[in-house]
């Protein structure tokens, strides 16, 4: 079984040190919470999710959720640390006090995400989609509905879900065909088929509130006819009491590779009744406020499974002995510990140089999403809004990918026995194989990055983010100058590539397809390298006050810089090379 200590020194040096945003420092309302009460929070988090959620990653594993008699179940484990869960008040983090919520900035709850992560990420999937619900409905919905749903969820008495995949269609939401009959009291009639439902049903909490895409009859075709409809479970009475059953039944859970505690579901809709949320025909806007949030999620949750890899790696590295290393340091002819030989901690390094990069990055697009929905200034928050436009598939792609690297990289330093149940390691690597499919598979992120972010209404988002870039490059520090250079070499190469893939997408989309994954990796191994920068401009700064730790950052920071940000280059090289021998090429 694996182990897990929550990274609290690194999560809190983030809080204290890198909160120097001034932007983010201006919203009102956060400037009461202290890093005092943060690291309250956060070690409080630690302790449940160390104790009570890390054990279910393994009995969720070995027995999955079922479909019993209609009836899904949870695995062993799952309901009593449910009822902890929300009797602790994690449901309501980040939620609105409006609405029973405690109002924490999504700099403190992105941490969380992360733990949880990291502990089990088939429990957290009950609570990450009613998260979202909860979002998308208090941003478009009425304030009837409101009133009505939005305190049971931020209790966690009631879970939310997202229904959009068909059989028929995924990526592609045009071809729905899930109808919606408007009835004579302004309810819906819901009837159609949706799969892949994450938590779509289950036994923790006594209302499921299902948010699902749909097309009126009267509505065109395409995606410019869904509309997005709030359907419970139970038909929810008056006096917000839970009444009879809706029509909605469960055909079946997958069997899946991975997160298997998690019931991903087939949802049968019967003339479910349904409440519009937000206007007719806008049902995909509406449902991006909960689809973007999500995306950045599934970001963490690759960042959460890389640092338990890493941590149990580290831990092995140190106990087990193999071999002769170059340094023999053994006694007595006796073995070395395998961290004393090269390739190993190469491989470490890897890993932690990228783990705390990504956690230094989500915290600057948490203090930037917080900027979009908060600041006071229009211009300062659709600036902000942009970046997190632009990152949100950085996140979500390089991340989850960068998961399958650690994760396998962290089998490969257990050898066998990582390939073996006993350790919980190989677990790590098929419950992270999903996050690079759901919530749009990272080629989608990769091609809507390219064709609907490098260039939009606002001009050149790429480029004003290299602005920002730019400034920090600025700074003038003979100890950061090294990193500075190395950086705007790669700069460069990003600038050289956006120039021409923008060429490509007017005059050879296929080269500029083929090309979009390459750009989002180059995009996100600089945005790494912005944060590092960041990192260490406080580190040299801080170094009297904590040497050890700022020097393994410094350290750390290094590693990046010589060993990971050079995979820009060959992104680069490979992209521009065209696309036409691969579209040229015949498969028999």
């Amino acid at each position: 079984m694996t182990t897990y200590t929550a990274p609290l020194e690194d999560m809190m040096f983030l809080y204290e040190k890198l909160r120097n945003n001034k932007n983010y420092n201006e919203i009102e309302k956060y400037k009461e919470i202290t890093p005092d009460l943060v690291k309250d929070i956060l070690d409080e988090a630690a302790k449940i999710n160390q104790n009570i959620i890390l054990p279910l990653a393994k009995a969720g594993d070995e027995s999955p959720a079922v479909l019993e008699n209609g009836v899904v179940r949870t695995p062993p484990g799952y309901k009593e640390a449910y009822s902890k869960f929300i009797e602790d008040g994690w449901m309501s983090l980040s939620c609105d006090p409006k609405y029973g919520g405690q109002g924490m900035p999504k700099t403190v709850s992105a941490f969380f995400d992360e733990m949880i992560s990291s502990a089990s990420l088939a429990f957290k999937l009950y609570t990450e989609l009613t998260l979202g619900a909860y979002n998308c409905i208090r941003h478009h919905a009425s304030d009837d509905i409101k009133n009505m749903y939005l305190p049971k969820m931020v209790e966690g008495k009631w879970s939310g879900t997202m229904c959009l995949t068909e059989p028929v269609c995924g990526t592609d939401l045009g071809l729905l065909k899930t109808k919606a009959n408007e009835q004579k009291d302004g309810t819906y009639k819901i009837s159609g088929q949706k799969i892949f439902i994450t938590s779509g049903d289950h036994d923790l909490t006594e209302n499921i509130i299902h948010l699902v895409l749909a097309r009126v009859s009267d509505s065109p075709s395409g995606t410019k006819g869904i509309s997005l409809f709030l359907v419970p479970k139970f038909i929810v009475k008056e006096d917000g009491s839970v009444g009879q059953r809706n029509g909605i039944s469960t055909g079946s859970i997958e069997n899946k590779m991975g997160i298997k505690g998690s019931a991903t579901c087939v949802l049968n809709f019967d003339d479910a009744t349904g409440y519009m949320i937000g206007p007719k025909n806008k049902g995909l806007n509406s449902m991006f406020t909960m689809m973007n949030l999500e995306r950045i999620i599934v970001g963490i949750q690759g960042l959460g499974l890389s640092e338990i890899a890493y941590q149990n790696s580290l831990n092995y590295a140190k106990e087990r002995k193999q071999g002769k290393s170059n340094n023999n340091k053994s006694q007595n002819g006796s073995a070395d510990l395998i961290i004393e030989h090269a390739d190993i901690r190469k491989s470490l390094l890897n890993m932690k140089s990228i783990i705390e990069g990504e956690r230094a990055l989500c915290f600057w697009l948490s203090q930037q999403t917080e900027v979009s929905l908060n600041h006071n200034e229009p211009k300062i928050k659709q600036e902000a809004s942009d970046i997190v436009s632009l990152m949100t598939p950085v996140v979500k792609s390089l991340f989850s990918d960068l998961g399958m690297e650690i994760t396998s990289e962290a089998m490969q330093i257990h050898g066998g026995y990582g390939y073996t149940k006993d350790q919980g390691i190989e677990q790590l690597y098929r419950d992270n194989r999903i996050t690079p499919i759901y919530e749009g598979t990272n080629s989608v992120q990769a091609i809507d990055l390219v064709f609907r972010k490098l260039v939009n209404k606002n001009g050149d988002i790429v480029e004003n983010y290299l602005n920002i870039l730019r400034k920090d490059l600025e700074i003038e520090s003979a100890q950061l100058k090294p990193y500075q250079d190395k950086l705007k070499i790669y700069l460069e190469k990003l600038v050289e590539f956006s120039k021409w893939i923008k060429e490509k997408i007017n005059d050879s989309k296929d080269d500029a397809n083929a090309a979009s994954n390459d750009y989002l990796k180059v995009l996100g191994y600089v945005a790494l390298g912005h944060s590092w920068l960041k990192v260490l401009e406080v580190s040299f700064k801080e170094m009297s006050n904590n040497k050890k730790f700022y020097e393994d950052k410094i350290q750390t920071a290094k590693f990046y810089f010589h060993r990971v940000l050079p995979r820009v280059e060959s992104h680069y090289s490979s992209a521009i090379s065209g696309s036409s021998y691969i579209m040229d090429f015949k498969f028999n």
